[in-house]
């Protein structure tokens, strides 16, 4: 019995250890008028074609729905497949976000080179199951086409304060993903305070995440300004410390062109250059695809 009390406790101490590096005294307040200054002075400079292209190319096509079936799946697919011929001039979307379920129908019925098939898997959204459930989704996933996994953090076990658990199934997730990019979604809404969000970003990365992701779209509040901007203070810092390029996705609650240039804008600022390319920064929407397609093209449009 002590001797696995005594285990336990080093492992603790291994977390806090890891979290004993990083800045953690973040208050709240500053965060929130250091954000609304940077969207005041930073964004109007970004507000351009080429940056409403990039972002285009950026956008992960997503479809969550109870609704959702292969029919539905299937047209939606074949919509990025129009695009490409419709507007060979534009970049097409990083990927195409859909349940495991669709994995097979999206990788074979997908013909645009370069969009990778992303997967939420371990009973997203709640993330309450079994780790043995989460991992045969994730492999089912992978095994039918996924090239990318979002898994969603065990919040509830974070708030706990079980950092081990949290981090041993993102481990184990991230095992099962093998090469294919992991990204771990923080459910940022539910995280309450800047320093647990910081928190939450760097065991995420510790344990293998790829991408850090804000939410899943299904909490309120989902994405806000000021967690994206405390998730790349943390990207940030953990690049300095390990050399580790993790990348970047705001989701959820992306309503307007001017929020995905809000997130632009503090992944440029906190995190400069290096990270603004479609392989580092994703935007999880899916009404976002034809509203940027619309003001690139300088008239309403609904393709998507």
């Amino acid at each position: 019995m002590s001797e696995h009390a005594h285990h336990h406790e080093s492992d603790i101490n291994k977390y806090e250890q890891v979290l004993s590096k990083y800045n953690l005294d973040i208050d709240d307040e500053k965060v929130k008028a250091a954000v609304e200054k940077l969207i005041a002075e930073k964004v109007p400079e970004n507000d351009t074609l080429d940056v409403k292209k990039f972002l285009m190319g950026s956008v992960e096509l997503t479809t969550l729905q109870t609704t959702d079936s292969e029919e539905s799946v299937l047209k939606f697919t074949e919509r990025v497949n129009a695009f490409e011929n419709t507007y060979p001039h534009l970049p097409h979307v990083a990927t195409i976000c859909v349940y495991p379920c669709f994995a097979q129908i999206v990788s074979q019925s997908l013909e645009v080179e370069g969009v990778e098939v992303a997967c939420v898997s371990g009973s997203f959204p709640s993330s309450q199951a079994l780790i043995e459930v989460k991992v045969a989704e994730t492999a089912l996933a992978i095994h039918d086409g996924a090239t990318e996994i979002d898994i969603v953090m065990s919040v509830g076990k974070f708030l706990s304060g079980d950092y081990e658990s949290v981090c041993d199934e993102i481990s184990e997730l991230k095992a099962t993903c093998g090469e294919r990019k992991m990204k771990v979604i923080l459910e940022t809404g539910c995280l309450k305070s800047a320093s647990n969000i910081k928190k939450a970003s760097i065991l995420a990365m510790y344990s293998g995440a790829d991408y850090i992701k804000t939410s899943t779209g299904k909490v309120s509040p989902a994405a806000t300004p000021e967690a994206a901007y405390i998730m790349c203070q943390a990207i940030k810092e953990y690049y300095d410390q390990t050399g580790i390029q993790i990348g970047f996705k705001p989701a959820g609650g992306m309503n307007t062109v001017h929020d995905a240039l809000v997130y632009y804008t503090i992944v440029k600022e906190v995190l400069g250059e290096k990270w603004l390319t479609n392989q580092w920064l994703r935007l999880g929407t899916s009404r976002l695809a034809n509203l940027l397609l619309s003001e690139v093209e300088g008239r309403e449009i609904k393709f998507f």
